[in-house]
């Protein structure tokens, strides 16, 4: 049975498909039947430029536990690299920060 769970999310990234890369301008996130992997259900996420048409896109389906692990590395890694100062988002702030006082 579909469970018909999907969400959408503007991202902002590079893809590498069949033409090479791309800039990546969402991903479609479900939770249902996958096309190749050997699963009842998975979670499929498509990353995707729209704009761009289906050569400018990435699919990937994974189990469940797949899923989790994947979410909860990513959270780690980006943890390790908030904690050493490394991330982007700490970049800005600082400058913004050192430019109000400039």
């Amino acid at each position: 049975m579909c469970t018909m769970l999907v969400e959408k999310v503007k991202i902002e990234g590079s893809g590498k498909g069949t033409g090479g890369w791309f800039k990546l301008e969402g991903a479609n996130v479900s939770y249902d039947h996958p096309f190749n992997a050997p699963f009842e259900h998975a979670l499929n996420i498509d990353f995707v430029n729209e704009s761009q048409g289906p050569s400018a896109r990435v699919a990937v389906e994974l189990s469940e536990a797949a899923a989790r692990e994947l979410v909860n590395t990513i959270l780690s890694v980006l943890d390790q690299a908030e904690a050493g100062g490394h991330l982007e988002s700490q970049r800005r702030v600082h400058r913004k920060a050192y430019t109000k006082e400039v």
